[in-house]
């Protein structure tokens, strides 16, 4: 099962800008997924390595199958989601 980890911040504005999309994307997927403050879940942000927000972790069957770092739009979103599902 594919399960995407959104690492934000609450004052990031890229981020707020990407949580719509990210919102939208995911309540028609189905995929499982988490969003993570990354001040407030230190521990986990230093686990994946979390240096930048917005950060999606994309875990395949509990493996990291690939990251993205940064705003996607709904089609590279959708296609990625598409593409390890």
């Amino acid at each position: 099962m594919l399960t995407i980890k959104y690492f934000s911040t609450g004052w990031c504005q890229p981020c707020k800008a990407f949580a719509p999309v990210f919102d939208s994307v995911m309540s028609n997927t189905g995929v499982s997924f988490n969003k993570i403050d990354a001040e407030q879940s230190k521990d986990l942000a230093v686990q994946y390595s979390i240096s930048s927000v917005p950060t999606l972790i994309f875990e395949k069957d509990g493996a990291v199958v690939h990251r993205h770092t940064g705003v996607m739009s709904r089609s590279q979103l959708e296609a990625t989601i598409n593409k390890f599902r």
